[in-house]
């Protein structure tokens, strides 16, 4: 049996799609004036459902950028996508005083989101989305509130067994042949 020596694991890594938010300056006042450093704001996802975000700091930007994106890469969570191009249904999110509204899409809407917004849905590979953000224009709080609104997104398949039910009674046939969720 061979070894695998971690040369999957560096495929792996390959695929991920990163997305640098924000990066600002920041200051700590000591005894002899400011000291500098940079805050860097980094998601990463894998274009299939796989999403995760995280802050990194250091005294140069590289440094702050390679942070965050090594704490993304740990803080990663699965999203259910409807045929993998859009959410199953809309959602609504809050961090501090950020708050967003994402609604589903049919096919070729495209992303149509702010900047800290789209940079989630792009790593995440939805590709039909339509959302709003309300309150601050806070990169970092929007990426909370968005992240926040995925993680409450249930599959048809989700809500099935936890009403212990089938799938087919929870997705509903339109009249036109459409599909609709009673989530």
């Amino acid at each position: 049996m061979a070894r695998n020596n971690g040369k999957d694991r560096g495929d792996k890594e390959q695929e991920l799609i990163e997305k640098l938010v924000t990066i600002r300056r920041v200051a700590k006042v000591v005894k002899g004036g400011r000291r500098f450093s940079f805050s860097a704001v980094v998601v990463v996802g894998d274009g299939k459902g796989r999403v995760g975000f995280a802050t990194g700091k250091a005294r140069e930007v590289p440094d702050a950028v390679t942070k965050a994106t090594q704490a993304a890469r740990k803080n990663m969570m699965r999203i259910p996508l409807r045929e993998g191009r859009t959410l199953h249904h809309d959602a609504k999110g809050s961090a501090g005083a950020g708050k967003v509204i994402l609604r589903s899409a049919p096919a070729g809407t495209g992303i149509i989101a702010g900047g800290p917004m789209r940079a989630v849905f792009e790593a995440l590979g939805v590709h039909d989305v339509v959302s709003k953000s309300q309150g601050t224009n806070n990169p970092l709080n929007m990426v909370r509130a968005t992240l926040a609104a995925l993680q409450s997104i249930l599959s048809p398949r989700q809500v099935a067994f936890k009403r212990n039910k089938r799938v087919a009674d929870i997705i509903g046939r339109r009249e036109d042949g459409g599909e609709v969720a009673h989530v």
